[in-house]
């Protein structure tokens, strides 16, 4: 009976523990690699668009939340980051087209059409900012996205970068939030252990 209890409650330490360790690791995930005010671009990470090409609640927050950075003066430029990944709409182009519509100028706001995921996002928009000579960001996405897009920023020591988290969505209830956090986090604990898988887009640290 003893060792039942025993047994019993070390499973009950792990079960508290498990999630423990996931949600901190997320949660204390890094979010710049250098104190920044004004930066060279803001760059916001893609999202799909919906099925008939108007944004998405997620969307529409993450090119808000830019066109606030932009207003407030953290940037000139704003590079708008996505392909056709999930529907016939490039992503990069409708977050671009929402932005102007809320006053931020054509001339400030670049387009990377290629990428098809988050890792091609920092990869692609790197490259814009490599031919531009800039070295400074503000990556901007939905709040759960931030701590993996860190993962990925620690693969480009040249860049001068933080993070900076969109709102969430009005219609985002908690349970909602905590999906998605929990999701992010799962997967982020599993970078952090086994890394990412080798690919061209992910420079070598």
């Amino acid at each position: 009976m003893r060792i039942a209890r025993r047994v019993l409650l070390v499973l009950v330490v792990l079960c508290l523990l498990y999630p423990a360790v996931i949600l901190g690791f997320y949660f204390l995930a890094p979010h710049e690699n250098a104190q920044l005010g004004h930066v060279d671009a803001l760059i916001v990470l893609g999202c799909p668009t919906k099925a008939d090409g108007s944004p998405t609640p997620e969307q529409r927050e993450r090119v808000m939340e830019s066109v606030r950075e932009f207003r407030k003066g953290t940037s000139n430029h704003i590079i708008m980051t996505g392909t056709a990944a999930h529907n016939r709409f490039v992503e990069a182009h409708a977050m671009a087209m929402l932005a102007e519509a809320n006053g931020v100028p054509a001339s400030a706001v670049f387009e990377e059409n290629q990428a098809h995921d988050t890792v091609q996002n920092i990869y692609y928009s790197d490259k814009i900012m490599e031919a531009k000579g800039w070295r400074t960001a503000e990556v901007i996405s939905s709040p759960y996205h931030l701590p993996r897009t860190a993962l990925i920023l620690r693969h480009y020591p040249q860049l001068r970068w933080e993070t900076h988290a969109a709102r969430w969505p009005p219609n985002y209830g908690p349970l909602k939030k905590l999906q998605l956090d929990w999701r992010e986090a799962v997967f982020s604990f599993y970078l952090r252990v086994h890394g990412f898988r080798q690919s061209e887009y992910l420079p070598n640290r």
